[in-house]
């Protein structure tokens, strides 16, 4: 499935429940974090190791959650992701040049 493709499917998912009106940038801004900070709880005193080997199919949950709202909220806002990416990276070569 291209990242179209599971765009559209996500607005589809949000659009079906009527969440649209919930959705917006500072919402998911703050949705994002959230998720963000329970992927985190995976690996609360434990080892990185560890905190896999106990906690991968939430871990893969959390990370589904952080991709879905960022890629709403970029969608929301008129983001290319494959575009911004590749000019983040262009940028972190400037700033981290290969020795």
């Amino acid at each position: 499935m291209s990242l179209q493709q599971t765009i559209k499917q996500i607005n589809h998912f949000r659009d079906e429940r009527n969440w649209r009106p919930h959705h917006n940038a500072k919402d998911l801004a703050i949705s994002i974090s959230l998720e963000a900070a329970e992927l985190l709880e995976d690996f609360q005193w434990v080892s990185a190791e560890e905190g896999v080997a106990k906690n991968l199919e939430n871990i893969k949950e959390e990370i589904a959650d952080v991709l879905i709202y960022t890629l709403m909220l970029s969608d929301n806002l008129g983001l290319d992701v494959e575009t911004i990416i590749a000019d983040k990276l262009k940028k972190n070569a400037i700033k981290y040049p290969v020795k």
